[in-house]
């Protein structure tokens, strides 16, 4: 997977959106935590295992340990605040 670490360009939401996606690896439209772990890592966050952690308690609605659609929104907002950038 590509990594985004050390970037100059602050992501827009609907980018950040369309990475975050390319992370379900099941293919079923869902990030689970460890999905969401690795995203974060590989877009150089620290200590991504709590970003996740604390991404899902925030986005997680229904409380099923997963992302789906109507809970990306959510997600991205709370998640665009760590300063995510791109080139």
């Amino acid at each position: 997977m590509q990594s985004f670490k050390n970037l100059e360009k602050p992501l827009s939401e609907e980018k950040l959106k369309c990475l975050l996606k390319k992370y379900d690896k099941t293919g079923d439209g869902k990030l689970n935590k460890q999905e969401l772990k690795v995203a974060f890592k590989d877009l150089g966050l620290w200590f991504c295992g709590l970003r996740a952690y604390q991404a899902m308690h925030h986005a997680d609605k229904n409380n099923d340990g997963l992302i789906v659609d109507d809970e990306m929104d959510v997600l991205v907002e709370f998640a665009v605040k760590w300063g995510f950038t791109l080139v």
